[in-house]
């Protein structure tokens, strides 16, 4: 197995970009080899139509990687053909960039989209990649300029925001496009639910190997929840109305994770969005144990009202006037369905283009953000436009690396509050 930087003269391979794959071999790439990557790797060696290779994986971890290794070579033994190409450490993504893989699926952490997604397509890469696309402006900017060059050398780039690929989303969207219950006036949208994992600090760890194995608690690597889980739900919205939005105003705070182990990010924001057309957006999410879990996307327009994830259309009075009839089985599982699209994609030649979307919802979560931590309205040109960045993720080569963030001398990192000057927005 080779460490993180060690090409070992690996030539940079170019993958066969707008050229249709038919039933030949596409072989794939994996950059991230925790949960989400594990599951996106399966779906894409799932997927019909020819064959499906796995050649390179690379992760931060070792352990990661060997058990995501063991997870996919237990479900597609034969589709998994990696020799040397498993490669540990900050720097081990670029031997994936630099195998014979023909598309990559990046999977990390999200403060390491950007840096990866360039490098991806700098090396000739299609690309999947997992939701949110940053976790700053700054980044958004990199990704949005990433794909125009992906758009011109004919390079593929799925955005894993499964729900435009869902078939009752797909239905009840173009109802309501449609005209179904007249003009949208207002939305919304919510991910209520009781958290995440807690991984606690071991003696032998550096501070930042701690920060990278609870990454989803700190904002350079996750951007807080409202932009690593809640930006489905944006998106749906976005996806919608065909924008996003222009101003966001909103509040939120840490009153049960408030602990040393709990990093920087809030337990609940809720947002008022507003968009050009005058439509309005109400935004919740929560992390909190105990507490109503709730999660879907609703609009209510002049004619009645819609239920997006659940596929249901209200006339004006509350009565059921559609329900789609798809059953999981026959296409509401996004999480698959988008790796059949993509690839049914490939196989015809077909590019699809995700990224500038992608880039929008994630900058909508991070404008929504911006408006909880700063207790400010804050409007799409100023946001956008931001020079904060939350780290230099092409300087982090090691784990003995120094973090972007550190604690204080009573083991707590630094956490906005609203209406201060808080640059960590």
């Amino acid at each position: 197995m080779l460490a993180g930087g060690a090409i070992a003269g690996a030539e940079l391979g170019v993958a066969r970009a707008a050229h249709a794959f038919g039933s030949d071999a596409i072989r794939i790439g994996l950059v991230g080899c925790g949960k989400r990557g594990t599951e996106a790797a399966i779906d894409a060696l799932s997927t019909h139509g020819g064959e499906v290779k796995l050649v390179a994986m690379a992760d931060v971890f070792e352990n990661n990687l060997q058990s995501a290794y063991r997870s996919i070579k237990g479900r597609y033994a034969s589709c998994v053909d990696l020799e040397d190409r498993r490669f540990v450490g900050l720097d081990g993504y670029k031997n994936v960039m630099a195998s014979d893989a023909d598309v990559l699926i990046l999977a990390t952490p999200p403060g390491f989209r950007p840096l990866h997604f360039e490098a991806a397509v700098q090396a000739g890469k299609h690309v999947f990649m997992e939701k949110p696309v940053a976790t700053d402006a700054v980044g958004v900017r990199r990704v949005l300029a990433t794909n125009q060059v992906a758009i011109e050398k004919g390079l593929s780039v799925a955005v894993g925001l499964q729900r435009r690929h869902e078939v009752r989303y797909r239905e009840c969207v173009k109802r309501i496009q449609d005209g179904a219950i007249g003009d949208v006036v207002f939305a919304r949208a919510y991910w209520n639910g009781a958290g995440v994992w807690v991984r606690p600090r071991t003696e032998e760890q550096t501070e930042l190997e701690y920060q990278l194995r609870n990454w989803y608690y700190f904002n350079w690597l996750s951007g807080d929840h409202i932009v690593e889980q809640h930006v489905h739900n944006l998106d749906v919205i976005n996806w919608l109305l065909g924008s996003h939005p222009i101003e966001a105003q909103g509040q939120g705070g840490r009153q049960l994770r408030d602990g040393i182990d709990h990093g920087q990010i809030f337990d609940h924001h809720m947002v008022e969005y507003h968009y050009a057309s005058g439509v309005r957006m109400l935004s919740q999410c929560r992390h909190m144990k105990g507490c109503r879990t709730m999660i879907g996307e609703f609009v209510h327009g002049t004619l009645g009202s819609a239920d997006i994830a659940n596929a249901i259309l209200h006339d004006s009075r509350g009565n059921v006037v559609w329900q789609s009839d798809v059953t999981p089985r026959r296409g509401q599982n996004g999480y698959s369905q988008q790796h059949v699209d993509w690839f049914a994609a490939l196989r015809r030649g077909e590019t699809l283009s995700e990224g500038e979307y992608g880039a929008h919802s994630t900058m909508t979560a991070i404008m929504g953000r911006m408006a909880t931590y700063s207790g400010k309205v804050v409007c799409w040109d100023d946001a956008i436009n931001s020079n904060i960045e939350l780290a230099d993720t092409a300087a982090l080569h090691s784990l003995a690396d120094a973090a972007p963030v550190v604690p204080d001398a009573d083991g707590r990192y630094p956490i906005p509050v609203p209406g201060s000057k808080t640059k960590n927005v």
